[in-house]
């Protein structure tokens, strides 16, 4: 007897459509109704679906005997084309086509509606499908995709770690790295072990052997990347390819995206890359992400990790991926806090310590960075003075470059008090200062007073130091243990006297070319201390004839009174 059953409503791919009255003559019994996910509702016979189904099985045992049953499912899966598949496997008496195309729709509807032994014997769906998939080696790259792709909006299973195993150990093959799954269709089997290098690299044209795939994979969901990194991550992949097809990702996805669906695509890969080496990831691309994040309102957590990545690259960045425009509301010009996250996820270092290389071009960055900000009217001297101090003083050899950005701030913003500036200008290092930073800075009329008086003193301090080391260069070359020293070794370094005599020239050249500038600074300091005791004496005079002038005041009011 042949078997059939009626389905409500259009299905173009469904073969078995009788009317009810050749259904109804013929004897075929359709005592059941299943409406699959409010799509489509199919008329079966329930003693036909229930011999294969356990969870219909027990849902009958508890129902009353009634003429028609009717059952709904909501979250069906693979929908009305996979209860379809269903629906052939009972009436054809447990026999049906499995193959990669539907072996992974199968699977999860044989699960969900319990088709195991127990209910149906040798004719288990569970097992027909899962001994296809035993044989997910023999499989076709294309096979992989198709069967991964179909179980995206499906919950996870031993499928989908079989398929992502299998498809990660072929990329790790060089050899069989490229199996044209680009160029290949899905409906062709057999292709990926055809396919040789030679043709390979003629149809890739220049794409790279390690990179054929990203293409291919960039079809797949969000969270079907998230699980295939991990897998690769477990497997040692290189980690610098695994970043570059990450950020491929991003950019092919947000061509076609929904705003929420950039918005998952970027958690997903900022979330990926903070598992990979921080070296392993190009700076530039994650200041491009970071852009990118601007206009969308991602996780903190995600921002977090993000901007953790990018402070532990900092050395690497430019002055122009720093430049980033401050959040909406936001009175100044460039985003400093941001930068100043930036450093202190550099200073913390994650894993690795923090070189004095890193450090000091770190420094010279921020250095152009704090000029770049100063002429700001709006930066406040609080975010400013965070900037100057964030990094410590190794940072910098010389303090030309952050005396010049303090200078810039000071002229912009001369309404500062002299507290103020003088938090500032403590944060440089005056003995970094050059010689002719030093006269500038004590000729500056934008630097408080005490900061010209300490600057003369620290650069006096540096000449005492240097003319010290070259007098003490000067007697050792001149005692008598050194002479006969020399003197036993005259004929053996003969030839370096001509040398050693022009250094003791040119330094005796250089002691008196210091000596006359540290007279002329010594001068510039008593004529300060000259203008400084000038001011007191004035500001005392001022001060006396305020007493005297309300002492008057006040002796006259008795006689007003009077």
């Amino acid at each position: 007897m042949v078997y059939g059953f009626l389905t409500l409503g259009a299905s173009p791919f469904f073969p078995f459509r009788f009317l009810i009255t050749s259904l109804s003559s013929s004897g075929v019994c359709c005592d059941l109704e299943v409406d699959v996910n409010g799509e489509e509702t199919f008329l079966l016979d329930k003693k036909i679906i229930c011999s294969f189904s356990g969870r219909l099985s027990k849902l009958f045992d508890k129902s009353t005997n009634a003429k028609r049953n009717k059952v709904i499912f909501r979250d069906f899966p693979g929908g009305v084309e996979n209860f379809e598949l269903i629906a052939r496997f009972c009436y054809n008496n447990g026999k049906i086509d499995i193959n990669p195309s539907n072996v992974s729709l199968l699977y999860f509807a044989a699960q969900f509606l319990e088709m195991n032994n127990s209910v149906s014997g040798n004719r288990n769906l569970i097992e027909k499908t899962m001994k296809s998939i035993e044989e997910i080696s023999y499989w076709t790259w294309s096979d992989l995709l198709a069967t991964l792709k179909h179980c995206q909006d499906l919950q996870s299973s031993g499928i989908v770690e079989r398929c992502l195993d299998s498809l990660v150990g072929r990329l790790a093959i060089p050899s069989e790295a490229s199996p044209c799954a680009s160029t290949s269709s899905l409906d062709s089997p057999g292709f990926w072990l055809s396919c040789d290098t030679r043709s390979t690299k003629s149809l890739k044209d220049g794409f790279s052997q390690a990179t054929w795939w990203f293409e291919d994979l960039s079809i797949l969901s969000p969270d079907m990347i998230e699980m295939l990194i991990k897998y690769m991550v477990s497997r040692k992949y290189n980690h610098v390819i695994i970043g570059r097809f990450l950020f491929h990702y991003q950019k092919s996805k947000f061509y076609t995206a929904s705003p929420e669906e950039k918005h998952q695509v970027l958690e997903t890969v900022i979330d990926m890359l903070y598992t990979l080496d921080t070296n392993s990831i190009s700076c530039k691309s994650l200041f491009r992400i970071y852009r990118v994040v601007l206009n969308l309102n991602i996780s903190k957590n995600s921002r977090n990790k993000l901007e953790c990545m990018i402070g532990s690259q900092l050395d690497q960045a430019t002055l122009d991926n720093l430049l980033i425009p401050s959040p909406y509301g936001a009175s100044y010009l460039y985003d400093v806090n941001l930068v100043l996250r930036f450093l202190k996820a550099f200073l913390c270092g994650g894993d690795q310590q923090v070189s004095p290389m890193r450090i000091k071009k770190v420094g010279s960055l921020m250095d152009m960075y704090i000029a770049e900000v100063a002429p700001d009217p709006c930066l406040k001297s609080s975010k400013f003075l965070a900037l100057v101090v964030a990094l410590p003083d190794s940072a910098r050899d010389s303090s030309n470059e952050l005396y010049h950005a303090i200078d810039i701030y000071l002229e912009v913003h001369a309404g500062l008090s002299d507290e103020e500036k003088m938090k500032i200008c403590c944060a440089l290092n005056y003995e970094k200062l050059s010689t002719e930073a030093g006269i500038h800075l004590s000729q500056n009329a934008k630097f408080p007073s005490k900061s010209a008086v300490q600057v003369l003193i620290s650069q006096q301090l540096k000449l005492k130091n240097l003319l010290q080391g070259t007098n003490n260069t000067k007697l050792y070359t001149n005692s008598p243990c050194n002479f006969i020293e020399t003197k036993g070794k005259a004929k053996k370094d003969e030839a370096c006297e001509p040398t050693l005599y022009s250094e003791r020239l040119d330094i005796s050249v250089d002691n008196e070319k210091l000596r006359e500038h540290l007279q002329g600074m010594q001068c510039r300091v008593m004529e300060l201390e000259k203008v400084c005791k000038k001011m007191q004496s004035e500001m005392a005079k001022i001060m006396k004839s305020k007493a005297a002038a309300h002492s008057s005041s006040a002796r006259s009011l008795p006689r007003l009174c009077s």
